[in-house]
């Protein structure tokens, strides 16, 4: 593994558009560091720590010549800009030894890579970049495809996909249940919810028109408080995402619910985002315990029993416990991976913070199998050790956030705590 402090070269653009690029596909992948880089992978996987010490990476791509593009937020204790960092390996040993950052200095989380057209996700904007095939830099300023989206205050972070002509943003709610008095014990839901009208669902917007705003926009899916883990399934073309679940049954309703109950509840839901989809926040959340949608207390819920107008909302595909605070989703295109991996879906938890008095879970990778476009089974942990000695989110390591799948079907990994990224391969009895 390279020590954090990693020496980067910037190289002049016509050597960079001429550099040698590991990470084709039939290629072999290098040796895997020494401790995988702090994590822990099912036996014959190991991992390469490609890049350490990035200003708050998010999510990334990987182009098919092996170049890595990641969308950060930048870091203000270091005046560390944001932007796109891209990353490429000259060497062959697996190590990012040139970096080369583009984009406006205002930090991101989201990040699309369709032929030659780069997105990126703004906490307020999605902008495109024209990247020349082997190019480390656009060619030209990037244009504004929407702007003045809302960011404020809180669940910012605007996750892309790209389809079709079209680009899906995801716009999560600034509350945690759409409630009259924040974090307040026993406040009511506002009914009907404003939120409802520019948050807390999927857009839909024209990905060749410039100069749009929300308005502009199709509300695609709605009732889904926090979508930052969203894909396309490359097999199916269908779009699918990991919810945030609401925070605080237990803070906030302690007459209904136990601080053990809300460190549990509700579940982070797995679903499949269609047109006109309504997964039911903030009137209802999923209980992965019961196996149903019930009533939010805000909208008379009594502590998990009530359905009510929650028996029509769209129900999750897989449900995972409360607060692991899914932000990274990623279906498996490769054929590096053995078999039953092929046209799974990896999930990335980050960990949150509201889970006492319960141990803080998440920090880990998960793998779902698919089949016929549909879980095949519960997911189980693939990659995990991300936080270290100490699972919680002011002192964890690290957390990982953004997947990504490689030319030679290498899974990528990035960390927002960090700022590390790792490559993890299959080498069934070799390092």
């Amino acid at each position: 593994m390279r020590p954090a402090h990693v020496l980067v070269r910037t190289l002049p653009l016509p050597l960079v558009l001429a550099a040698c690029v590991a990470g084709h596909a039939g290629q072999e992948p290098p040796p895997c560091d020494p401790g995988d880089g702090g994590i822990t992978l099912p036996e014959g996987f190991c991992a390469i720590v490609v890049a350490d010490s990035l200003p708050t990476p998010r999510h990334l791509v990987v182009r098919g010549n092996g170049d890595i593009f990641v969308a950060t937020y930048g870091r203000r204790q270091t005046d560390a800009l944001g932007g796109v960092v891209a990353l490429r390996d000259t060497s062959g040993d697996g190590h990012a030894d040139v970096r080369v950052r583009f984009g406006p200095d205002a930090g991101g989380s989201g990040i699309a890579l369709q032929g030659d057209d780069l997105y990126f996700g703004l906490d307020d904007a999605v902008e495109r970049f024209r990247l020349p095939d082997g190019a480390l830099r656009p060619a030209g300023d990037g244009v504004v495809l929407v702007h003045d989206l809302p960011a404020r205050p809180g669940h910012r972070a605007k996750s892309l996909a790209v389809q079709d002509g079209y680009v899906f943003v995801n716009i999560g709610s600034p509350s945690n249940s759409c409630q009259e008095q924040d974090r307040t014990n026993g406040s009511p839901g506002k009914d009907p919810c404003p939120e409802l009208e520019t948050r807390a669902g999927i857009w839909r917007f024209d990905a060749n028109r410039q100069d749009q705003t929300e308005a502009d926009g199709e509300r695609y899916a709605t009732g889904m408080r926090n979508t930052v883990a969203l894909a396309l399934d490359p097999g199916t073309g269908q779009l699918f995402g990991v919810i945030h679940g609401r925070d605080q049954l237990g803070q906030n309703w302690s007459d209904l619910y136990t601080l053990e109950q809300g460190a549990q509840l509700p579940a982070e839901e797995f679903v499949k985002v269609e047109r006109g989809s309504d997964y039911g926040w903030p009137y209802c959340y999923y209980d992965g315990q019961q196996h149903k949608k019930v009533l939010a207390p805000e909208y008379g819920g009594d502590g998990g029993h009530a359905v009510g107008r929650c028996a029509d909302k769209d129900m999750p595909l897989l449900a995972f416990p409360g607060h692991w605070a899914p932000d990274g989703l990623l279906f498996y295109t490769g054929t590096q991976f053995p078999e039953s991996f092929r046209g799974g879906a990896f999930i990335a938890f980050h960990g949150s913070w509201n889970r006492a008095p319960m141990p803080q879970q998440g920090y880990k990778v998960v793998f779902v199998p698919f089949r016929d476009g549909a879980p095949a089974g519960k997911g189980t942990t693939f990659a995990d050790g991300f936080a270290g000695p100490d699972v919680s989110p002011g002192d964890a390591l690290h957390r990982p956030v953004g997947l990504a799948v490689g030319p030679d079907g290498s899974l990528y990994i990035s960390d927002d705590a960090g700022g590390r990224i790792w490559r993890v391969v299959y080498r069934q009895g070799r390092r």
